[in-house]
């Protein structure tokens, strides 16, 4: 079982929400803000992973996603949560039923990372969640609407490819970039300051993140006004915007690890 996992995995298609770039981004981000204590922790929790950073897992919980493996496939639901209207009004039982969206995974996930008493694989795989997850609620469209299936609906063409409106943010305008990870990551890492201070409730916060990026497909005017093609000019406009989503979701997720893994004793 465990060599067809694996067999799944390496062959899996290529990971989607903010693009492997971008959470690896966001993970790297991320070490680079943990104390001595939680990036120890980190490490001990990766240790038999090929890849044992917060960035070689960034990716792991779209793979598992989209295999469609075996206790993975109510993980989908994890990934983006829905609004009926860009008020972003949140009612749990509606939006988040039994906490089967990114808020409420984020919630559960860290809960698990947080128990010193659960085994170390579960735990493991809460850490993996956790890390992607946190990238997921700061994609604006992860907490889009569900009419359009958070812009998967909305069709648009980009230099002469059709494609949707979330896969524009997922991936085509940080591809607008010549940067790498590494290099993107020290671009990013300057605005960092600030950003990083305060404690985490993971519930409420991320919720709050929920709305934060909800309330952004309006007020940053990412919906086009038709669907229709996509002028250069939106993902160079719109590039800023990520990569604030990006340092925000690598800061906050830092917080959330020092917390779950320092000061919760674990």
């Amino acid at each position: 079982m465990r060599l067809l996992l694996l067999a799944v995995l390496l062959f899996a298609p290529p990971a989607l929400a903010w693009g492997e770039f971008g959470h690896r981004i966001v993970a790297e981000l991320a070490a680079r803000q943990l104390s001595p204590a939680a990036r120890a922790a980190v490490d001990d929790l990766l240790r038999d992973e090929p890849e044992p950073t917060l960035a070689g897992v960034a990716a792991w919980a779209d793979r598992v996603r989209e295999a469609e493996l075996d206790g993975y496939r109510h993980t989908r639901h994890w990934h983006f949560i829905n609004f009926p209207t860009l008020d972003c009004d949140y009612v749990p039982a509606r939006d988040c039923p039994d906490g089967r969206c990114v808020s409420g995974a984020i919630a559960s996930q860290a809960r698990v990372l947080a128990d010193r008493g659960q085994p170390h694989w579960r735990r493991v795989e809460a850490l993996k969640f956790v890390v992607h997850l946190v990238g997921d609620v700061h994609q604006p469209l992860h907490a889009g609407l569900a009419s359009d299936r958070g812009g998967n609906e909305f069709q648009v063409n980009v230099d002469g490819t059709g494609t949707n409106l979330h896969g524009v943010w997922d991936s085509l305008i940080l591809r607008g970039g010549p940067m790498g990870v590494s290099a993107y990551v020290a671009h990013l890492e300057p605005g960092l300051s600030g950003l990083g201070t305060g404690t985490v409730d993971a519930p409420t916060e991320a919720v709050g993140w929920a709305l934060e990026s909800c309330r952004l497909l309006r007020s940053a005017e990412i919906y086009p006004p038709r669907p229709g093609r996509l002028g250069r000019n939106y993902l160079d406009r719109h590039r800023p915007l990520v990569e604030q989503r990006l340092r925000l979701a690598g800061a906050r997720l830092a917080l959330l690890l020092e917390q779950s893994l320092v000061d919760a004793g674990g």
